[in-house]
């Protein structure tokens, strides 16, 4: 039981790699809150944790809202007592052109995907901080951090800034015992990659730029994150890594003009 007595946060849960970790880690002996904003699903995700002998609530949030990400840790700790481990799960995505992008498509990601990811971490640490035993922040990157897919600008713009925002957490907050690292996944069985590969052609493409040749598994990014959230990481912090199915060490193709 790696995680045994510790309580973990992990936003956007209800369901994909969010759902995925929160049930890995309670297996691991975790109490986990589970924080979205489908509550329905939500609620189900908590169920199937208790069904299996885990402990686990549900919290309602919007992780762009700092008043919702503070009471989500609130909660937390009037549940369980503390807080040792957040994850900063929560994203949407929206596609389009990027001449056809509206202003407030951007700013509905950026919101969620790098405002949300900021207020979490920085809710959480203040809670590390006051306990004085230390604690894991994990954030969910992206190999589109590194890798620019034009026509999902503002989510790419936010994987982007997540990984720099890990490092500055990693450093502000090493003297508190606090560790910082975040997961740049490839392409993941979720609903959104399917979203937004929902044509063969795009299917196509994405597989021929992925070595493994098939998608990864929720579980497979969860394994990640509790080797991030245990002690067997524990020198490790200010890094991203990435399960991608060798996608980053490929070179892309680009088709010829005629």
């Amino acid at each position: 039981m790696r995680l045994e007595n510790k309580v973990a946060v992990i936003t956007g849960a209800a369901r994909g790699i969010g759902q995925a970790i929160a049930q890995c880690f309670a297996g691991e002996g975790a109490k986990v809150v589970l924080a979205d904003v489908e509550e329905t699903q939500g609620e189900r995700a908590v169920e199937e944790i208790q069904a299996a002998g885990g402990e686990a609530v549900f919290v309602p949030c919007d992780v762009g809202d700092k008043a919702q990400v503070d009471a989500l840790i609130e909660r937390a700790v009037a549940a369980y007592g503390r807080v040792d481990c957040v994850v900063a799960n929560a994203a949407i995505v929206v596609a389009s052109d990027f001449l056809e992008l509206s202003e407030a498509d951007f700013d509905k990601v950026i919101r969620v995907n790098l405002k949300g990811v900021f207020l979490t971490g920085q809710a959480a640490a203040r809670q590390m901080v006051k306990q004085g035993t230390g604690g894991t922040i994990i954030n969910m990157s992206s190999v589109n951090a590194v890798m620019a897919i034009p026509t999902i600008a503002p989510y790419v713009v936010a994987k982007g800034g997540i990984n720099q925002l890990t490092k500055v957490e990693a450093l502000a907050l090493a003297d508190h015992g606090i560790r910082a690292n975040a997961i740049g996944p490839g392409s993941i069985g979720t609903e959104m990659v399917r979203q937004v590969n929902d044509d063969p052609q795009k299917w196509r493409a994405l597989m021929s730029r992925t070595p493994m040749g098939r998608l990864g598994e929720p579980e497979e990014v969860a394994k990640v994150a509790l080797f991030l959230a245990s002690d067997d990481s524990s020198y490790l912090t200010g890094q991203c890594i990435y399960p991608d199915g060798g996608r980053l060490a490929l070179n892309y193709t680009v088709p010829v003009k005629e």
